[in-house]
């Protein structure tokens, strides 16, 4: 295996793995924002506020997205699968 196709692996295991953990992430920032907006709105500060809703946003997206992320860490491993099977045997 060369350094490029390593590079090529380590760039496409990163993209794969923001595919994979962006649409959470973006989930669980949108809630937090719009709750920390309401908090300093309305100057209720109770700690809770913060954690049930972003953990009940964040477990509808996990159900939503569940399935796109198994293709791609599936694409991935297939990818991974097919570059250890093409090296040649040393």
């Amino acid at each position: 295996m060369t350094g490029g196709e390593v590079l090529d692996l380590a760039r496409e295991g990163v993209w794969a793995m923001i595919l994979i953990a962006g649409p959470t992430m973006l989930v669980g920032l949108v809630v937090g924002v719009i709750i920390a907006l309401f908090q300093a709105l309305t100057q209720i500060q109770e700690m809770t506020l913060v954690f049930v809703p972003k953990i009940l946003a964040i477990f509808l997206t996990l159900l939503l997205t569940l399935p796109f992320m198994g293709q791609v860490l599936a694409a991935f491993t297939a990818r991974v699968g097919e570059m250890i099977l093409a090296s040649p045997a040393t």
